[in-house]
């Protein structure tokens, strides 16, 4: 994690209003170690290929055997270096897709996938931690953002903490979530609708599914249904609109 800001935090547990303190994830170190477990894969993969071939029958023999057809060095030094720039291309994608957030005594903004959401603390009652994931809630219960996060929980904390942000170990709201099924009653018109479409985007998977599942959050949220994902179940709240 680094982290930037004109007063460092553990010099001035009280910041003044004006100053920033901004949280990542180590860019370096996420695609470092995509690229070392690339290279090690890549590295294994001549083995596995040999452990295919000693076996009576196995399945994807031709591609063992082509594989195993390149002489040594050249092979494990070719699959290594091909898990290398697999892992390196991982290595970025995740970064691209981890959370940043800068805190001031007046706002928070959650950046992620070259896109920024920013909250005036009026906006904001709590934020807590669900699972792996950031959650900001409204002072009305609604939820403002839910994102996944990689950074170290308790610097986080103490982070908001310390600007002033009211912080909750786990959401305020947790009990009151139902599982839903199809026709789950108790829902708003036009809710169970967004809920099949969205099961149906998720189960999908992929990137676009995980654009499609974002959407259809938000337009549960404009009627006041709140999600939360456990595995491939939805759980759902109603709050007032």
């Amino acid at each position: 994690m680094e982290e930037t800001g004109n007063v460092p935090l553990r010099k001035d547990p009280v910041p003044r209003a004006e100053e920033t303190a901004e949280l990542s994830e180590s860019a370096w170190a996420i695609v470092l170690f995509c690229v070392v477990c690339g290279a090690v894969a890549g590295g294994l993969l001549p083995l596995l290929a040999r452990l295919l071939l000693s076996l009576p029958w196995a399945p994807l023999d031709g591609p063992a055997e082509l594989l195993t057809s390149v002489p040594e060095p050249a092979l494990t030094l070719g699959t290594v270096a091909v898990g290398a720039l697999g892992g390196l291309l991982l290595g970025l994608t995740a970064v691209h897709e981890s959370l940043s957030v800068r805190v001031t005594g007046t706002h928070l903004a959650l950046m992620i996938r070259d896109s920024t959401q920013e909250f005036a603390r009026e906006d904001v009652g709590v934020l807590c931690r669900d699972g792996k994931q950031l959650v900001a809630l409204a002072p009305d219960g609604r939820e403002v953002a839910r994102e996944q996060c990689g950074l170290p929980w308790r610097r986080l904390a103490d982070t908001l903490g310390a600007y002033g942000w009211t912080w909750a170990e786990q959401d305020p709201y947790h009990a009151d979530f139902r599982r839903w099924v199809p026709g789950t009653p108790g829902l708003p018109p036009g809710a169970d609708a967004l809920l099949r479409a969205r099961a149906r985007v998720r189960e999908g998977g992929g990137g676009g599914g995980a654009a499609d599942a974002r959407e259809l959050r938000g337009e549960l949220w404009r009627l006041g249904v709140v999600v939360r994902d456990e595995g491939e179940r939805q759980y759902w709240r109603v709050v007032d609109v």
